[in-house]
């Protein structure tokens, strides 16, 4: 992301506010300090079992096995699943460019498709031709809050009888016809990076998965590759990827009242949708089969510059979610298999405007009527 931060002026709008969101669950949070103190269990223990049985439950999943960050989350299901070498995996173009590098470090190689124009998301038709006899998995990311179309998807991959992981990241509780982000697929793949809907306190991530087998695998290869009967022996080359026990509480805090922030978001969003001039910017659409959760706002304008520049001037953060197209990134350009027009062509409009909880009308009503100052 890149980011224009506002001046000193009368009525600030962060592009987030974290601090507002610890203040709510402060005392709870002092609970959780108190409690990892007096275990001296730092790392793993109870309390990241307990998250994790919690993060299972609230997603529809039967297993959560807690990592510790969104990449190497989605790099271990790859590895996991026996994905690597000679092996081809469908991605978004996109996205954070973490999605490509998880399947790079997996050893095998992405292939990059283009998205959806209103939706930004990806494109069933694309991913279908982009199989062949060495794909091995498909990737949807379901991004900016919005699940990706499964339905299709689950079709497509259970045709080519490949494995569908989700990158859900940014999708934290939503829902596509009943079903969680990460329920879905036969894995999926999330971040609690400060800023996620569910955001610890540094790094954090999780796999949801239904299959045991896959989540036992997953578990060994977070934690060396040791053997779950003797920690003595090793069954993998693992890493060493583990939650902090403060981590987890933090993050079982935070869950409590995850539900009541993605109503807060949906709220501000729809003020959003109702307020901003819609002939200087247009807002990315919703998908027709599941709310968003709204991890971002994202507006579309042909004066992006301008829009940055002006609305900081008039205290309002911005950002840009994501100004280059992975396959035009320098380490993944070799990957690249020609121009993907719609990704290109959307890297040049997006405008991320700021989207937390705890908003307040007053700010939401001073970002649409600066978004119209600036570029009428």
């Amino acid at each position: 992301m890149t980011a224009v931060e506002s001046t000193d002026v009368a009525l600030r709008v962060p592009f987030a506010d974290l601090a507002m969101q610890t203040a709510e669950v402060r005392t709870e949070l002092d609970g959780v300090w108190a409690q990892v103190l007096e275990s001296h269990r730092f790392i793993g223990g109870d309390l990241v079992e307990t998250f994790e049985r919690e993060w299972a439950a609230y997603c529809g999943s039967a297993f959560a096995v807690s990592v510790a960050n969104g990449t190497d989350s989605l790099h271990l299901i790859l590895r996991a699943l026996g994905i690597g070498r000679g092996d081809e995996v469908v991605v978004p173009a996109n996205t954070f460019v973490a999605t490509a590098e998880a399947v790079v470090l997996a050893g095998a190689v992405p292939v990059f498709v283009d998205v959806l124009p209103d939706t930004l998301l990806i494109d069933p038709a694309q991913v279908e031709a982009a199989l062949t006899p060495r794909t091995a998995a498909i990737v949807p990311v379901h991004l900016f809050g919005q699940v990706a179309d499964m339905t299709s998807l689950v079709e497509i991959a259970g045709r080519a009888g490949v494995a569908l992981v989700e990158d859900a990241a940014q999708a934290h509780g939503a829902f596509h016809d009943g079903r969680r982000a990460g329920s879905i697929g036969i894995a999926g793949s999330f971040s609690f990076y400060p800023g996620k809907n569910l955001g610890a306190f540094g790094d954090g991530g999780a796999v949801t998965t239904s299959d045991a087998q896959l989540a036992a695998r997953l578990r060994s290869l977070r934690d060396h590759g040791r053997a779950l009967s003797d920690r003595y022996l090793h069954d993998h080359v693992g890493v060493n990827s583990r939650l902090d026990a403060l981590q987890a509480g933090v993050l079982s805090v935070k869950l409590r009242h995850l539900d009541d922030w993605t109503g807060a978001r949906r709220a501000h969003a729809a003020a959003y949708r109702e307020q901003l001039p819609a002939d200087v910017v247009s807002m990315v659409e919703e998908t027709p089969w599941t709310p968003s959760v709204h991890h971002l706002a994202v507006v579309r304008t042909d004066r992006r510059e301008q829009a940055m520049d002006g609305l900081a001037m008039r205290g309002v953060d911005t950002g840009i979610h994501y100004p280059v197209p992975c396959h035009l990134q320098e380490p993944y350009a070799a990957y690249s298999r020609g121009s993907l027009p719609v990704a290109e062509a959307a890297a040049e409009q997006i405008l991320s405007l700021p989207m937390f909880p705890h908003l307040t009308p007053d700010q939401v009503s001073h970002v649409c009527e600066s978004v119209a100052a600036v570029l009428r």
